[in-house]
């Protein structure tokens, strides 16, 4: 390989790592646009990842007196509160693949659909005390 080839290919691997650091870089400055819009009609705004499958995407989330909303810059969904059946957090996910050490997943049931986030350590007190866990047989027997 020649020196021009070599310096080309060396070119191509830092303009590759660059663009995706600034995708990085774009993609927080929006979540963090989209939590600061969220906040004032908020109880309790953060960041979090929805697992969906193998893919990790990184989510702001946002509860409301009677909303549960989770978005990024091409996501944009929202649970009713009274649709969701069940909360959970637990130190692994529904696959059993364990969290980030500290971490915490948070488990929605909703019409026997499972949606999991990870919460980083420092939101996780804050999602249990505003959004407690509860149990689906938890809610019937409270509802007669």
């Amino acid at each position: 390989m020649t020196m021009v080839g070599t310096i080309t290919v060396v070119g191509l691997v830092v303009l590759a790592g660059l663009i995706v650091l600034f995708v990085r870089t774009r993609t927080s400055d929006l979540l963090e646009e989209i939590m600061t819009k969220r906040r004032p009609s908020s109880k309790l705004v953060s960041r979090a990842e929805y697992i969906e499958g193998l893919e990790r995407m990184p989510v702001a989330l946002a509860l409301t007196e009677d909303k549960f909303y989770y978005e990024n810059p091409d996501l944009n969904a929202l649970f009713d509160l009274n649709m969701i059946d069940e909360v959970e957090y637990d130190d692994e996910l529904a696959t059993g693949r364990p969290v980030d050490h500290g971490c915490r997943a948070l488990r929605l049931r909703s019409h026997g659909t499972t949606f999991e986030f990870i919460l980083a350590p420092q939101d996780c007190a804050k999602w249990m005390a505003a959004l407690p866990q509860r149990r689906a047989n938890e809610a019937a027997a409270k509802a007669v």
